[in-house]
């Protein structure tokens, strides 16, 4: 947390997090030098043709901007057909979660490991042509924007109107004006913190921009999911009872009674402070709803053992682990290891593997038979078959 880093402008991540995060814009020209991207544009239109990994294609009409008309939104999968009758100008391809794709995607992302990994969401990768982009927008996240292939111009405002333009496919702001703006070339990067506008357009052909962005729920949706896990471990499924009801006359009034009686059933409800830390690492690890776990093949103990030891283990791309207080979670369910392998869990669960020699030492012992029940179940590979 010391050292300055090309990655923060010079910064090191506690100056970082003190003087921008959530607080205001960041320029950072060479975050990562030499940095061209990932993968190609053919690469990620393959991608967007998978049935598994969410795609969008948006285009506009400059003439029609203003108009909702003027957007149109499609959604993946696609297919070749679909680029063929693109035109030359103003469309963009936007692919999600990539780091559940590609190993490096993966390792992109841990490079902001000095934020929580229960902030990280992924890392979504945007192709467009001269011309291309999703119009002026706001998010309500943090995100970096880091250019791979090519260029793209960003305007940005702190702008207070943030009316969108109606009837259109997409969020889009009707008025916006910029106050400050860029061109952004590969390894260049710049971080928004949540409710900043910006307008990125691909200033020239092939522009590729990798989208790092980080989960914010909102409170309504944290309070429902807190309240059906409270449901689900402990509030009995008593039926609503009025054996004092007394003859009504006006009976389309709900009277003081019923208030009083359900506001009893509701205060059976009881929690602590800490039992959110359990429930928080259970949702933050619970797998989008694409996401999709193939088992492996069934291997013996021995042989288990033998390629563990060879080898090491490498967590899916998919797979989150976190935990709380000495308990640990993994893709929303909590799991029970032995005392003795609780440290190398935690080391799995930061760095994403553990390499053959840790896996020859003794604690490790204690642990091979979870790693082996996550090994079937396809939460985590052989290094050299992590994707």
């Amino acid at each position: 947390m010391q050292d300055a880093l090309p990655l923060l402008n010079g910064l090191t991540p506690q100056q970082f997090m003190a003087e921008y995060w959530q607080k205001k814009p960041l320029l950072i020209r060479g975050a990562m030098p030499g940095f061209t991207g990932l993968l190609d544009p053919d690469e990620l239109a393959g991608l967007a043709c998978e049935t598994e990994v969410p795609a969008r294609l948006i285009q506009f009409d400059p003439g029609r901007a203003q108009q909702g008309a003027g957007w149109q939104v499609s959604q993946g999968p696609f297919d070749e057909e679909d680029f063929a009758v693109l035109p030359a100008r103003h469309w963009t391809l936007l692919v999600q979660g990539v780091n559940h794709i590609l190993p490096e995607a993966q390792a992109l992302l841990a490079q902001f490991n000095f934020i929580p990994n229960a902030r990280l969401d992924d890392v979504m990768v945007s192709y467009a042509p001269a011309g291309g982009g999703v119009g002026p927008h706001v998010d309500s996240y943090d995100v970096f924007l880091l250019q791979g292939a090519g260029k793209r111009r960003w305007r940005i405002s702190q702008q207070a109107d943030l009316r969108l333009i109606p009837d259109a496919p997409l969020r889009i702001l009707s008025h916006f004006a910029s106050e400050q703006e860029w061109v952004l070339e590969p390894g260049d990067m710049l971080y928004l913190p949540p409710q900043v506008a910006h307008w990125g357009i691909a200033e020239d052909d092939d522009c590729m921009t990798y989208s790092i962005g980080f989960r914010a729920p909102a409170a309504r949706e944290l309070a429902i999911e807190f309240l059906e896990t409270c449901r689900q471990d402990g509030m009995p499924d008593e039926l609503y009872q009025d054996p004092d009801l007394h003859p009504v006359t006006d009976a389309a009034a709900i009277d003081g009674g019923m208030v009083s009686r359900v506001s009893d059933m509701l205060q059976r409800l009881s929690w602590q402070p800490a039992e959110l830390g359990p429930f928080l690492a259970r949702y933050f690890t619970e797998p989008k709803p694409y996401v999709v776990f193939t088992p492996n093949r069934k291997l013996a103990e021995g042989k288990f053992t033998q390629q563990v030891m060879q080898h090491g283990v490498a967590l899916d791309l998919q797979t989150q682990i976190l935990h709380w207080q000495g308990q640990y979670f993994i893709n929303g369910e909590q799991v029970s290891v032995p005392v003795a392998g609780e440290c190398l869990l935690n080391v799995l669960a930061n760095s994403r593997e553990l390499s053959a020699q840790l896996c020859r030492t003794d604690s490790a012992q204690s642990l091979l038979p979870w790693l082996r029940e996550m090994y079937l179940l396809g939460y985590l590979h052989f290094p050299e078959n992590k994707a």
